[in-house]
């Protein structure tokens, strides 16, 4: 007998309908108990590279690229936090940052949400951020293959954007918009300033960037640096020396390759016959999330260690750009090509296209190394891993045992573009251990009273 079609429910009315209720009954016990897939922690990545390349498309300068991550990540962190006792909201802790409201009911994943949170954070604020809409439809698409409807979706969400809304808020009052209010900053013309260099002569990158309010650091200046070797002519003074480190120096293949792999300038320039064509590259602080993300994916970390260790390197970049650009303005010092070109060799021209803005500190020797020490932290000294960040642009493959290793290959890669005097990178490099261990503290007192608290409840 075949117990196919309509016959067979037709000789059998009263058992066939018991069957097939029974039959339904059975496909919705199973619908009902599919288990759903978790959100990946490596979704964390793609938004942040998703966010890189819209960064890279803008031109987005360095240390605007750090206040985008960290608003974004911090907004992601904050959604976990509001589900897992685990993980301490940062208010209380961060500058500013007031108790945050928890959304009305639940989150069907509460990475899911965290993600929607950075997602909707980035295109807040970025100026192409209306880019990340397909982002987020393709990140939905993936949801729906780990067994989420769209209902489940769209809660997720819903409860995502109300945590972005007050990140969002959290992100107007920190006095970065009042910077277009400023007056236009004018280069000095006084001897060993700093002056707009070829070839773009682009004016000065966020020169009161030290306005904005930082998120662990008590101020922009806490940790302000000895001043930089003091400018002169004199052949025989120990400025004279520092420009002649950089203009006699041999510079064989490897030495190219490293300068090449960390040059990360979104304003770099090319010169095709009467045109320039800028060349993509990504920040210095792109360059670190996205080691932050190969790091992460090689430790398999959970979703929700992985939001916390994105986040407090994406609140160090902002931080150590912050105390850094305080010291470039006030030091105001002449950049290598121009001093170079005035008292050595006029037609003196160096290997990677100088950045527009003053000297001192190195930025990335600043924020690499505060990177490295956040990173460090959690990973550990001897952490070894592929750096691939820049084989999208050409740029191949690098090899390293810890993040210190490329935190100084990233200092030193500065004196090999003939971009930094040496003083500016080892300066450079302190300010950052000091940024990156005040942040960890600060992290690990709160982590510690969030504990006390949960045990006292």
């Amino acid at each position: 007998m075949e117990f196919t079609g309509i016959p067979f429910l037709g000789s059998y009315r009263h058992k066939g309908t018991l069957l097939v209720w029974a039959l339904a009954g059975l496909l919705l016990s199973c619908q009902a108990t599919v288990e759903k897939k978790p959100v990946p922690a490596k979704a964390i990545g793609w938004a942040t590279e998703k966010m890189t390349d819209l960064m890279v498309h803008d031109i987005t300068n360095p240390p605007l690229a750090g206040r985008f991550y960290a608003y974004a990540c911090l907004a992601g962190y904050e959604v976990i936090a509001s589900g897992n006792a685990r993980y301490p909201s940062l208010s209380g802790l961060l500058n500013g940052l007031d108790s945050l409201s928890r959304p009305a009911g639940n989150s069907p994943s509460i990475p899911m949400s965290a993600l929607f949170a950075m997602v909707h954070t980035a295109a807040a604020l970025q100026p192409s951020g209306s880019e990340m809409q397909a982002f987020e439809e393709s990140f939905s698409d993936s949801c729906k293959t780990w067994g989420y409807d769209s209902q489940e979706i769209a809660q997720a969400k819903t409860y995502g954007e109300h945590i972005s809304q007050q990140i969002l808020n959290y992100a107007k009052a920190d006095k970065y918009r009042e910077i277009s209010n400023y007056p236009r900053y004018q280069p000095s013309t006084g001897e060993g300033k700093w002056y707009p260099t070829p070839p773009g002569y682009f004016p000065p990158v966020e020169p009161y960037f030290n306005t904005v309010r930082p998120f662990l650091i008590e101020t922009a200046d806490q940790f302000k640096p000895d001043p930089p070797v003091p400018f002169s002519e004199d052949p025989d003074s120990e400025f004279y020396a520092l420009m002649q480190e950089v203009y006699q120096l041999d510079l064989d293949r490897e030495k190219r390759e490293i300068a090449a792999f960390w040059d990360c300038n979104p304003f770099a320039l090319e010169e095709t016959g009467h045109l320039m064509v800028g060349i993509k590259q990504i920040s210095p602080g792109g360059h670190w999330m996205g080691i932050t993300d190969i790091a992460c994916q090689k430790a398999e970390l959970s979703f929700e260690e992985s939001m916390e260790i994105n986040t407090f390197v994406a609140l160090g970049l902002m931080d150590g750009f912050i105390s850094c650009w305080d010291e470039k303005y006030r030091s105001d010092r002449i950049r290598p090509e121009t001093a170079i070109r005035k008292y050595v060799d006029p037609t003196y021209k160096p290997l990677l296209q100088t950045p527009p803005f003053p000297e001192y500190l190195s930025g990335h020797s600043t924020i690499s190394t505060t990177s490295a020490v956040i990173l460090t932290h959690f990973f550990g000294e001897g952490f070894s891993y592929l750096d691939t960040v820049e084989e999208k642009y050409g740029l191949g493959i690098r090899e390293f045992s810890s993040f210190m290793q490329a935190s100084e290959e990233a200092s030193i890669s500065r004196l090999y573009g003939g971009i930094h005097f040496m003083d500016a990178i080892t300066r450079g490099q302190d300010q950052g251990k000091k940024v990156g261990h005040w942040i960890l503290n600060r992290r690990d007192a709160h982590r510690g009273q969030g504990q006390a608290v949960q045990q006292n409840e």
